[in-house]
């Protein structure tokens, strides 16, 4: 019996909904259908009270979370996309993620965002919105990448006080399976040496940590040694074990799947640059997805997206400065 990513996120709200009284899901069609993707399939049944069905409207159901966290509860808002949550930009980034500054009282939501590509998605379903609101005082987000994380980093974000946006990538929903959860969690905020090496480092997040790794055992059939650090979340970012793993290496791989202009990839070439400059045995680099909108067509979105071949190739390319 195998346990997917998308099991894990059931199984850590199906937990919270029975630990904790405070805690209730709020999304669309999250009743009865079991949510676009099936994350909260049959929650209604066991929890009738407590797994609520929006409107269609996200400014609005992000906007009741915050009123309904005020006043003491811990909800957890599904949108159908993370593309999506941007008619809720206002509410999450000038209302949740300031209200503690601005008035000691903490909102204590957490905003599962399905981020990312699958092929024939297209522009609007497909994108990794994390840059948008990590780049914002008092909001915390998550990036999950393996099964264990998808589980352990929702049941922490709930217990958060500040807002968390939980960045879970559907492409890994059912693809990405492991035998059981692992018991112990590294906490939000760390990050995690997936692959030991000491030729180059890459440091990367949520689906790229997978394509990453089959581009390092791709060279390892060469010689070469390549570090994979798995960020886990990009606010906070844990630059102490970036910085780490450069010392070990001396070249860095900046990787994501988002557009390249700005965001999480050039955060860490900047501090890694600004904080760990004399590790450096060559200049850092950055790998993103194509800066122009996503592709519906499948062959067009693999070419869109880093794969296992481009990051072999950056990863040459950093290899022989």
């Amino acid at each position: 019996m195998s346990v997917t990513y998308i099991d894990a996120i059931h199984l850590a709200q199906q937990e919270l909904l029975g630990e904790r009284n405070d805690v209730f899901l709020y999304g669309q069609d999250i009743g009865g259908f079991g949510g676009a993707f099936k994350a909260t399939k049959g929650l209604q049944e066991e929890f009738p009270s407590r797994v609520l069905d929006s409107p269609i409207s996200e400014d609005a159901m992000v906007g009741m979370a915050i009123g309904a966290a005020i006043s003491g509860m811990r909800p957890i808002v599904e949108m159908q996309f993370a593309d999506f949550s941007s008619i809720a930009f206002n509410q999450i980034a000038n209302h949740a993620g300031t209200h503690y500054y601005r008035t000691g009282v903490p909102v204590p939501i957490t905003i599962r965002l399905p981020c990312g590509g699958t092929p024939g998605s297209g522009p609007f379903h497909s994108q990794m919105v994390e840059t948008l609101y990590a780049h914002y005082p008092g909001i915390i987000v998550a990036t999950p990448a393996t099964v264990s994380d998808a589980y352990h980093l929702l049941k922490e974000s709930v217990e958060i006080n500040d807002p968390v946006v939980f960045c879970e990538h559907k492409f890994l929903y059912r693809w990405l399976k492991t035998a059981e959860i692992h018991p112990k969690a590294l906490p939000l905020g760390v990050a995690r040496i997936t692959r030991p090496g000491k030729h180059a480092t890459v440091v990367t997040y949520s689906a790229m940590v997978h394509e990453a790794v089959r581009a390092a055992d791709r060279l390892a059939k060469e010689g070469w040694e390549i570090e994979v650090v798995d960020l886990r979340s990009v606010k906070p970012l844990d630059l102490d074990t970036v910085i780490a793993s450069v010392a070990r290496t001396g070249r860095l791989l900046a990787l994501g799947e988002a557009f390249p202009w700005g965001g999480v990839t050039a955060e860490v070439v900047s501090r890694v640059v600004a904080e760990g400059f004399h590790l450096l045995d060559a200049p850092p680099l950055r790998l993103n997805a194509k800066d122009t909108p996503i592709p519906y067509h499948p062959d067009l979105w693999a070419a869109h997206r880093p794969t296992p071949e481009s990051i072999v190739e950056k990863l040459r390319e950093l290899l022989n400065l």
